[in-house]
């Protein structure tokens, strides 16, 4: 896959899942202040500690991806 093929998917990829973790995370963090289980919002917060992070990781290689794809000559592109 070229570079900006490779881009174009993980950039969206990226951020949904960064959105997606931040939402999960805030979610278990307002369970822990209306006391709920600790199992319940402990677990939930770590899937959105973990998705966070994958996105940022996505999003990070989208980012050098689209680097290596503007420093690229022109010819070959």
């Amino acid at each position: 896959m070229d570079d900006l093929a490779a881009w174009k998917r993980l950039a969206p990829a990226g951020l949904l899942l960064v959105g997606a973790g931040l939402s999960t995370a805030v979610d278990a963090a307002q369970r822990r202040t209306t006391g709920a289980a600790t199992s319940r919002w402990t677990g939930q917060g770590t899937v959105g500690l973990v998705l966070v992070n994958a996105g940022l990781c996505l999003f990070g290689e989208s980012v050098r991806r689209r680097t290596r794809y503007e420093l690229a000559p022109r010819g070959a592109r």
